[in-house]
């Protein structure tokens, strides 16, 4: 717990500091009037580190993927147009041949339809489950970072016992909650292990704004504190948010895939999923490897891709990692 909320404090100092430092010196070392804003000098360096173009590109890729997947797909992926190539008694699973170029799964679903379908779900429930988490994170980050107090304790003695418990292990543990498993119960579970991410990130970047001079301006002034809280502090701390949810998209894709795999997905396996399809192969890993190694792929490469964008984005908004 020490470790993962040590991390995430340090990011939330190091983005509201930058936040409160308003200009910032160019690579150059001028300042004041030929400074340039923190966003403007972000994106002049990500445009120059490869990590993040190749990241950027996998995740053009996959989303241009996942949108044209119902026109790109060959066949219906819940038709067993090769069911009766399928041998059950030998494991013996169709192979690839004209119009099914990565052949059938064994059930004789076409194997490349199934695999474009998937990137449609995996998004799905990966942009779902990030944006309920940061709801909810932003909900009660906002309540800790603009109370204090009893409402600050509270929150953050509740955030600390989520962040002691492995994410993968907390997502399972509310996966199981549910009598029938569906894509919301996955989605839900994976989206109730990020919100003390985002909660405490949040809270530590208002804390941090606090202290600047615009809102102790404001304060001098006899504003009152919710026009503060949301004209001042919370608009300045939602940027550094907002970038670790790129990195919050990769957990949630392999979080998800991870759920489906140990059984915990939609039973219907009609509509198809990376990560279901990577359990569905469990029995075919010795004799049919390829059925598992497709999916499992397209998980780690997309996985990697946000990593690398929210990496990137990171190191380009701490001031310590300036080049």
């Amino acid at each position: 717990m020490a470790s993962r909320a040590t991390k995430i404090d340090d990011l939330a100092a190091t983005a509201g500091g930058s936040v409160a430092g308003g200009l910032e010196p160019d690579d150059t070392g001028s300042s004041g009037a030929e400074g340039q804003s923190l966003a403007r000098s972000a994106l002049r360096r990500l445009r120059r580190n490869p990590l993040f173009l190749v990241g950027i590109t996998i995740i053009g890729l996959f989303v241009l993927l996942a949108v044209l997947a119902p026109w790109l797909a060959p066949h219906d992926p819940a038709i067993r147009l090769l069911d009766d190539q399928v041998s059950n008694a030998n494991n013996e699973i169709p192979p690839s041949q004209p119009g099914h170029p990565l052949g059938g799964d064994q059930y004789g679903r076409d194997l490349l339809s199934r695999m474009l379908l998937g990137s449609q779900q995996t998004l799905l429930v990966a942009l779902l489950a990030t944006i309920i988490g940061l709801g909810g994170g932003t909900i009660l980050g906002t309540l800790a970072g603009a109370f204090g107090g009893w409402v600050d304790t509270v929150v953050m003695r509740v955030v600390d016992v989520m962040l002691s418990i492995p994410s993968l292990l907390l997502a399972v543990s509310i996966g199981a909650l549910f009598a029938q498993q569906t894509q919301f119960s996955v989605i839900l579970a994976v989206a109730i292990v990020q919100i003390p991410i985002f909660a405490r990130l949040l809270r530590g970047t208002m804390l941090s704004v606090r202290q600047s001079d615009h809102v102790l301006a404001a304060r001098a002034l006899g504003v009152k504190r919710g026009a503060i809280v949301f004209r001042h502090i919370l608009p300045n701390s939602l940027g550094p948010v907002i970038v670790q949810s790129t990195l919050v998209l990769a957990i949630a894709i392999l979080d998800a895939a991870a759920l489906s795999f140990l059984g915990l997905g939609a039973a219907d396996d009609s509509i198809p999923e990376w990560g279901q399809m990577l359990g569905n192969a469990q029995d075919y890993f010795d004799t049919q490897p390829h059925l598992a190694f497709w999916p499992a792929a397209c998980i780690v490469v997309v996985a990697l891709g946000f990593t690398l964008v929210g990496e990137s984005m990171r190191e380009a908004l701490d001031p310590r990692q300036r080049r």
